[in-house]
């Protein structure tokens, strides 16, 4: 067992453990830590405990000290200095007709580089903007690009529920979501029913998927033949949290339809085709491209 504390450097940030060997913290206090990247400024969001070793990511970083008044003070004329950086930033990107949006500024607490957050759509080059930015500061500059859910994140909003959008309350990091979670979960197909604030597919879609996944596992998929009290029929749609199943069943020349629970019906035979539906078909075109725009914004966030 290792004694560790959980810290965030920004607003909703990862956790991240590091060890305060003597010192004890309570939640609320700010620490300086030492990082891969120098002497950090953190707030500890999770104070004192002992977790098991094998939970830990070796080699686990120290607690420096409790932040000082000093501490704090500095941290505080960093952030002032963000706010100068982006405004200059900004300006200079217009000088140099970039096709790129400055989303933030991140001063290092120790002075030893300052970030540049933007998005933009494909590579860009700019290192003749980072000639000029080190000309001013004299210091080492980084610009690193970002997804669209990371741009809304920072900005803040709220979502189509009405509360304040998930990645900007709670959300530490950003899950995969795709359209095959929508199927799923039999959720409209309609590319705005389905995108958030940043234009990409909802985050909570991935909320329940876990209880439909195990759901899903017993009921047999539309299109199956199927054996029920009143002989042999086809699934023709399927409830999934109730666990009914509609089956359209033959009645002389023609058809009825009835509803039976999953344990009165038994799999003659699954489905090999999946059946897509007059909506998907539709919105065929702009869900192929939201899955595209999902994948390469996974692959920025994984930067």
């Amino acid at each position: 067992m290792k004694n560790i504390i959980g810290v965030r450097f920004r607003k909703l940030g990862k956790i991240y453990f590091f060890n305060p060997k003597w010192l004890e913290v309570k939640k609320g206090d700010y620490v300086i830590v030492d990082t891969a990247q120098g002497e950090e400024y953190a707030e500890v969001v999770i104070p004192n405990r002992k977790v098991n070793d094998e939970k830990i990511v070796a080699p686990l970083k120290n607690v420096l000290r409790l932040a000082s008044q000093a501490d704090t003070k500095h941290y505080e004329e960093c952030r002032k200095k963000e706010k100068e950086a982006f405004k200059l930033c900004s300006e200079k990107i217009k000088e140099h007709k970039l096709e790129m949006t400055l989303t933030d500024v991140e001063y290092k607490f120790d002075d030893s580089k300052i970030l540049f957050y933007f998005t933009a759509d494909g590579r860009i080059d700019f290192r003749e903007l980072v000639k000029d930015l080190a000309a001013i500061y004299k210091t080492r500059i980084e610009l690193r690009q970002i997804g669209v859910r990371d741009e809304v994140k920072r900005i803040g909003g709220n979502g189509v529920c009405g509360r304040e959008l998930c990645c900007c309350t709670f959300l530490s990091d950003f899950e995969a979501v795709s359209i095959k979670m929508a199927k799923e979960q039999n959720i409209s197909l309609n590319p705005s029913k389905i995108s958030g604030n940043c234009g990409r597919l909802m985050c909570c879609l991935k909320y329940e998927q876990e209880a439909y996944e195990e759901k899903l596992s017993k009921l047999p998929s539309v299109g199956s033949i199927v054996k029920t009290p009143d002989g042999t029929g086809e699934v023709d749609s399927v409830e999934i949290l109730k666990e009914k199943i509609r089956v359209k069943l033959k009645d002389g020349e023609g058809f009825f339809y009835k509803k039976y629970d999953v344990s009165e019906i038994t799999i003659i035979k699954t489905a090999t085709k999946e059946v897509i539906g007059s909506e998907e078909e539709e919105n065929k075109k702009e869900l192929e491209e939201l899955e595209k725009l999902q994948n390469e914004d996974k692959k920025v966030e994984q930067q």
